[in-house]
């Protein structure tokens, strides 16, 4: 699936972050591991590994990472290569707690602080989340707007046709004829489902009942996305540092004639497939095949880390928009990679998944902070 998921990258990832999800794929292959100029250094692809010691993790002490140990434990099931003995042993772990998760992560792990090829550590990190949509399963008047699974000839048919060509021409809307899953109210909740890559939708049956399903990750038409907030900062309609979801929504509140040509100025179209939620309580499947888990899970370029692997990050929390914010609080904690997408590329780059609460959609759009992140690594594997 998603990618994962997907928002407020470059700050008009929508904005970006996890947006246009990735299929769903196992941790991927160990990469050739290269000596660099210092003994202490390791190169894996795109990063470098930098070793580091407990003492250099901001926050370590501070955390509670019990939080994370779910996550952790779920990642386990599909271990990055090296993990075998690692996972073992926290399997093995009895009645953890903060004190002997941190313990146990201390005795097993080596903390690789992670950069860039050239040596630059300083990073970005943006948030994603999981949203939630009210939704018809029958097209109404007010519930016009479709969400469909992949097309018959998507696989046969690359790229497939774009967002303008599915409008117009009547080969494309035949392909997706009788392939709606639900219809939804609001042409820019369907964008943003399409740029989380996943959500959950409040739906109303043809007999009137209400359930809550699962909206995830099924592909997409193999077009080139193109942020519909850096479209509309080319054009004037608010600055880059303006950009957000509030004032994409606010603007196409104002000029509902511009909508249509908004929307088609990003050519990608994402498809879905409906899911059983009976248990609300667990996440979207990210990227490594897992649940994701709110606050303690992240999207990472797998070319710098595999998925499974702990991170501990060190940013701060989201600001209020606001010409005089407070002060920035620090956000810094146990992390899992668990999840990636096609705006998540670069050694030092993260997605921070939110979850789907209230306020996950404000926190996740308003995300867009400096980082730093250090590896976990097994020390009897040596970095992957």
């Amino acid at each position: 699936m998603p990618v994962k998921k997907r928002w407020l990258a470059a700050m008009v990832g929508l904005l970006a972050a996890c947006s246009t999800p990735m299929p769903e794929s196992p941790a991927p292959a160990p990469a050739p591991i290269a000596a660099a100029s210092a003994p202490a250094d390791w190169v894996r692809d795109i990063a470098r590994w930098q070793r580091a010691s407990w003492a250099e993790l901001p926050g370590w002490k501070d955390d509670a990472p019990i939080h994370a140990w779910p996550a952790l434990l779920a990642s386990c099931a599909k271990p990055a290569p090296g993990w075998a003995a690692a996972c073992a042993s926290a399997r093995a772990l009895a009645e953890p707690d903060d004190t002997k998760v941190r313990a146990w992560a201390e005795a097993t792990l080596q903390p690789w602080r992670i950069a860039a090829a050239d040596g630059a550590a300083d990073g970005l990190i943006t948030g994603y989340f999981e949203p939630l949509v009210a939704a018809s399963r029958l097209r109404t008047r007010s519930h016009a707007v479709p969400l469909h699974a992949p097309p018959a000839d998507l696989e046969t048919r690359r790229p497939w046709y774009t967002r303008a060509e599915i409008a117009a021409l009547p080969a494309a809307r035949a392909a997706l004829q009788g392939r709606e899953i639900a219809w939804v109210a609001d042409p820019l909740d369907a964008l943003m489902l399409q740029v989380q890559g996943s959500g959950r939708l409040a739906i109303t049956e043809p007999d009137g009942t209400k359930r809550t399903v699962r909206l995830a990750y099924a592909g997409h038409n193999d077009q080139s996305y193109r942020s519909v907030g850096r479209w509309l900062v080319e054009r004037g309609a608010f600055t880059l540092e303006q950009a957000s979801w509030p004032a994409i929504k606010a603007w196409a509140k104002a000029n509902p004639q511009r909508v249509t040509e908004m929307l088609e100025a990003n050519p990608r179209v994402v498809f879905f497939r409906e899911e059983a939620l009976p248990d609300p309580s667990v996440g979207p499947k990210g990227a490594q095949g897992v649940p994701l888990t709110p606050g303690r899970s992240i999207a990472v370029d797998p070319r710098a880390l595999p998925y499974g692997t702990p991170v501990w990050i060190a940013t701060t929390e989201p600001q209020p928009w606001s010409a005089n914010p407070p002060p920035a609080r620090p956000l810094q904690r146990l992390v899992v990679a668990q999840d990636t997408g096609s705006a998540i590329t670069g050694a030092v780059r993260a997605d921070y998944f939110w979850g789907w609460s209230e306020g996950a959609e404000d926190r996740a759009g308003r995300m867009k902070q400096p980082l730093a992140m250090w590896a976990l690594w097994p020390k009897d594997a040596g970095p992957r």
